[in-house]
């Protein structure tokens, strides 16, 4: 594992519910909070993978982990996996929605059910997860921190229109929870990842990928640990007085660069 720049116990005693924990940044997500000494549980669709980290977290730090493979989009599974933790471990301190899913295509061929289907995952999924997690922190009269991984959208989304609209309304929720959420002791904050190298990224056609690492004024690619430490920031006593804040983690790609997950169309080309 790569270092950290966080403390030994930094999340001792504490819980964290990581959405999508199987796989990518929210394994990385997940694998943190343990290495800080938080107690961690995992949902996602697949329980494969959720089983393989659990693993992996377990044998390598010896931390208690939690799996429910489920939908984020169905209410009440939610409901219960929040209902669950808290059964299990009498607390819950720190969310993390990471789930989500895309394909690139252009908007213009974009198919009614693909639209409704990344919005229900990314916006939906990520609001009942938020909402459920609220509901139990202000009935428990306990504190809690939600982080929710964006993509940065100030710039619009070329080619993934639905997730850029999805994830634009969980920024905006996100905002408008953290005041409304502020007198039961709740913080909600946004980190927006860009070009992040995961085995994610096989679902882009080759020549889009290999312009990834050129979005950005870095010329590289982050890691998933650099988003992980962004969550960590947020979720910590650094994070303390700060609530309603999208953190961009993308290389400076939100004003340099452009990225086209599908590839960049011949009249955007320079060298058309």
């Amino acid at each position: 594992m790569r270092p950290t720049v966080f403390r030994d116990g930094l999340f001792d005693g504490q819980v964290a519910l990581v959405s999508g924990g199987g796989t990518g940044i929210g394994r990385v997500i997940a694998t943190l909070f343990a290495r800080l000494g938080a107690r961690v549980a995992i949902c996602g669709r697949r329980e494969g993978p959720l089983r393989e980290t659990a693993g992996t977290i377990e044998h390598a730090l010896g931390t208690e982990t939690l799996v429910r493979p489920m939908s984020i989009r169905e209410r009440d599974q939610v409901d219960a996996l929040v209902a669950e933790v808290w059964d299990r471990w009498g607390r819950l301190d720190h969310l993390v929605n990471n789930a989500g899913g895309q394909f690139p295509t252009p908007s213009i061929d974009l198919e009614d059910r693909g639209w409704r289907a990344v919005v229900d995952t990314n916006l939906n999924g990520t609001w009942y997860m938020m909402q459920a997690a609220a509901r139990r922190w202000r009935d428990e009269g306990h504190p809690g921190s939600i982080v929710n991984i964006v993509l940065n959208t100030e710039r619009g989304t070329p080619q993934v229109v639905h997730s850029g609209a999805a994830r634009a309304g969980v920024v905006c929720a996100t905002r408008t929870v953290s005041t409304e959420w502020a007198p039961y002791g709740i913080r909600a904050n946004c980190v927006s990842a860009g070009a992040i190298e995961t085995e994610g990224h096989g679902v882009y056609p080759a020549e889009a990928a290999a312009r990834f690492r050129d979005s950005n004024p870095m010329r590289r690619m982050g890691e998933s640990l650099d988003v992980a430490e962004a969550v960590a920031y947020l979720s910590g006593p650094s994070g303390s007085f700060l609530t309603g804040v999208v953190l961009t983690v993308d290389g400076g790609q939100h004003q340099w660069g452009d990225l086209w997950p599908s590839g960049m169309p011949g009249h955007f080309r320079l060298d058309h």
